[in-house]
């Protein structure tokens, strides 16, 4: 989130002090996001044996970790409004968004919820907090929404049995294996269909980025068949990644 912010920051015309701005508010809330998440997951990965998690391991202190968060989020506030009311209000709902999956909505019929909302405002903060405040087109904030949701049914493919296991039934654990992988295909190529379709791309890459997509989705999930297979998600994020370099792309045309 915070390279893409940036990047876009850049294309669609911010000074460097602008850029720099963006670059903090971003990645302070993502930071705080990310802190609260090991705050809130702690025990689960300890029971699940995560040996990425250095408070699941004891690497790190609680206290440490919860002072981190809360401060991350607190220099997020100024950060946000440093772009304007309208964008940084705007970016600390995103910001809200990630603390409610950690605290609740992961865990509920809603989690994907999260998702729609952090990733619909996320290019509105950028877009909003130019000089005149121009309203980004449509597509923006459908297409990142698009691309959020497919992200949210692909990575938990990865660890849905342990989810399972530890009492975490989001919206993904609750339709299956089978159906999130649908649901993050679907919602990932829709992605990049909206954004060829809507966006003023050359006639070329809008034909052709949906054919590229398709054929890394059917080689990932076709060949990661395995529950625990890492390559139907890896599939959704070059996808992802591909998707993200057109819309930073175009830029220009969003101011």
């Amino acid at each position: 989130m915070t390279v893409l912010c940036s990047a876009m920051a850049v294309t669609t015309g911010r000074d460097l002090p602008g850029v720099v701005v963006v670059a903090a508010a971003v990645l302070t809330g993502q930071l705080s996001i990310g802190w609260l998440n090991d705050l809130c997951d702690a025990e689960r990965d300890r029971d699940t044996g995560r040996a990425d998690k250095p408070l699941a391991l004891g690497a790190v202190s609680t206290r440490a970790v919860r002072v981190a968060a809360v401060t991350a989020g607190l220099a997020c506030i100024p950060l946000s409004l440093a772009s304007g009311i309208l964008a940084g209000s705007l970016h600390l709902i995103t910001i809200a968004a990630g603390w409610a999956y950690d605290l609740r909505l992961k865990a509920s019929s809603a989690s994907v919820l999260a998702f729609v909302v952090a990733m619909s405002l996320s290019p509105l903060f950028v877009v909003y907090g130019l000089p005149g405040s121009p309203h980004p087109p449509w597509w923006l904030p459908a297409v990142t929404t698009l691309l959020g949701c497919g992200a949210h049914f692909g990575n938990v493919l990865r660890d849905l049995d342990d989810d399972l296991a530890t009492g975490v039934r989001g919206l993904p654990q609750r339709l299956g294996t089978r159906t999130s992988r649908i649901a993050a295909v679907v919602l990932t190529f829709g992605a990049v269909v909206l954004l060829a379709v809507t966006a003023p791309l050359p006639t070329a890459v809008a034909l052709g980025a949906p054919l590229i997509a398709l054929l890394i989705l059917a080689a990932g999930f076709l060949s990661g068949a395995g529950p625990r297979s890492q390559r139907p998600f890896q599939a959704v994020s070059v996808v992802g990644l591909l998707t993200v370099g057109l819309l930073i792309g175009l830029g220009p045309v969003l101011h």
